[in-house]
């Protein structure tokens, strides 16, 4: 049974675009994975099916009584709410439901037989429903689904204006699976997990019986919990069946099969023109040439979709740093509470250290107190000698009204409008994404930005928060490259043990200093 059909889709922004007559369609229980390179418009996709971005044209209907949950990027949490209350407020539409079976028994008493008869179905078919969404078991099934993803230990009564952005995300998370909706739309659900409960999510993904539409660059999860693949391409949706890895391998024979009918047909034109330009003026043979100009006038030539440009990182390398980056003395970092116990860390030029460990315990936090944004609660940090600090955030700070020239310009006014635009170009960005303000691109994109003005500023250390969320394959793999290839130092949270495999010369897990746990 069809649950979501999208027709003759087209959209795009200013003079870009996004999708060109595009169509799908979603089966009752088809786990899909939606792939497709930064900018593509996985996330625009997602909007538009929602209902929060009007296509230019085409069609979007869902099947009657369908429940959608839909987990984005940029979802906000509102202000004076519990983690408790975030959780419960997903059965909102069961009391809604009470509400209405109440309404239905005050109205039996009066009822004739006839109504009496139709009140007993309605109340059947409410019954019914509660039961299947487990409204008589919601205290156990939020206790259920906080312990599972760590909610736990936070503790359920905390503000949610309090937490970081993993534990944000785990609570939406936590909410949209207890609503138990007809359809999952997942947009990079893992960005801010950790292992542990990137793992639960895969077993409770394979377990889901209804369909999900799922958006991640993390490969190894995608493969684990998906059977078709729906790829983004030059304005175009594909449907293949299979995990990641299949879609790769029928990808390649299929572009190979497309340049080799390319070039034969070219070379089919050349010589077609060739002969009509040798012949159109002898009489003897103006027929044959004639009628080889309309075989070329008739001929429907194959197109090859231009290459997306790849990204090419590389960190401009500052001055040798002394022997100690930086030492902590029995430092405690926090805010209002600790959030460590008494941290004797050091490390040295050259090493390139994986910061590890659930989302909440700190990584950030210790990030933002060896670089002295944030005071530590006791204790002290000693920098080393001749540092140049490059620090890649976590997210975007700043409106992003600006475009990316203007965004690069303002760190780096010296460089004239070429240069702005090759290194942004390096990153991967296309003409269009460096002349689009900055809020209107994809978390993919705006990442790349960030990294431009990394790349751009001599360091000889790099403190990374988080550098892969929201990279697409390709840049992943070619940041990890670069990184590798850095002489100077580097302190990374991360969470994708995929990333940090070959790259870290040594893992921190805070879990073991952290007092959350």
């Amino acid at each position: 049974m069809s649950i979501l059909n999208v027709e003759h889709l087209t959209h795009g922004f200013g003079d870009r675009a996004i999708f060109n007559d595009v169509s799908f369609r979603l089966l009752k229980g088809e786990h899909i994975g939606l792939i497709g390179a930064n900018g593509e418009g996985k996330s625009t996709f997602m909007n538009i099916i929602t209902g929060k971005l009007m296509p230019d044209e085409g069609k979007v209907e869902w099947a009657k009584n369908v429940r959608v949950g839909y987990l984005d990027q940029h979802t906000v949490l509102t202000p004076g709410m519990t983690i408790r209350q975030v959780l419960a407020s997903a059965f909102d539409f069961l009391y809604d439901m009470e509400a209405q079976m109440n309404e239905i028994c005050d109205k039996m008493g009066d009822a004739t037989p006839e109504e009496l008869e139709q009140y007993m179905e309605d109340l059947g078919t409410i019954q019914d429903l509660l039961t299947m969404h487990d409204f008589y078991m919601i205290d156990a099934k939020v206790e259920e689904v906080a312990r599972a993803l760590g909610l736990m230990e936070i503790g359920l009564d905390r503000d949610v204006t309090e937490l970081s952005g993993g534990q944000r995300t785990k609570v939406l998370l936590g909410k949209l699976l207890l609503e138990k909706p007809d359809i999952l739309l997942l947009d990079e659900p893992t960005n801010y997990l950790d292992a542990e409960h990137i793992e639960w999510l895969k077993r409770y993904l394979n377990e889901y019986e209804n369909a999900f539409i799922l958006i991640s660059h993390d490969i190894p999860f995608l493969n684990s919990v998906i059977n078709l693949i729906y790829h983004m391409d030059n304005q175009e949706l594909t449907r293949y069946v299979g995990d990641y890895d299949k879609f790769q391998e029928v990808y390649a024979m299929k572009k190979s099969q497309l340049e080799a009918a390319y070039n034969r047909q070219q070379k089919e034109i050349a010589d077609l023109k060739d002969f009509v330009a040798r012949n159109k003026a002898r009489v003897s043979t103006r027929n044959m040439a004639m009628s080889r100009q309309k075989k070329l006038d008739k001929m429907d030539v194959i197109e090859l979709a231009a290459e997306k440009p790849k990204p090419e990182f590389s960190f401009k390398e500052g001055h040798t740093t002394g022997r100690i980056i930086f030492e902590t003395r029995d430092l405690v970092i926090g805010y209002d509470e600790p959030l460590s116990k008494p941290l004797n860390l050091s490390m040295e030029r050259g090493e390139k250290v994986a910061l590890i460990g659930a989302n909440g315990i700190g990584k950030t936090t210790l990030l933002k107190s060896i670089l002295g944004l944030i005071p530590p609660l006791s204790g002290e940090v000693e920098q080393g000698d001749y540092l140049e600090i490059g620090y890649f955030e976590q997210e975007m700070s700043g409106s992003g009204d600006n475009s990316c020239i203007e965004e690069i310009w303002q760190e780096f006014p010296a460089f004239t409008q070429y240069e702005v635009r090759s290194a942004l170009a390096r990153c991967g960005l296309t003409t269009k994404h460096i002349e689009s303000r900055v809020k209107v691109l994809s978390g993919g994109e705006q990442a790349k930005v960030r990294l431009c003005k990394l790349m751009n500023r001599a360091t000889n250390v790099l403190l990374l928060d988080e550098p892969t969320n929201h990279l697409d394959v390709d840049a992943k793999d070619e940041l990890k490259r670069a990184l590798q290839e850095y002489k100077g130092s580097i302190l990374m949270v991360c969470h994708e043990p995929e990333f940090y495999d070959g790259l870290a010369t040594q893992v921190w897990d805070l879990s073991r200093w952290t007092t959350k746990i």
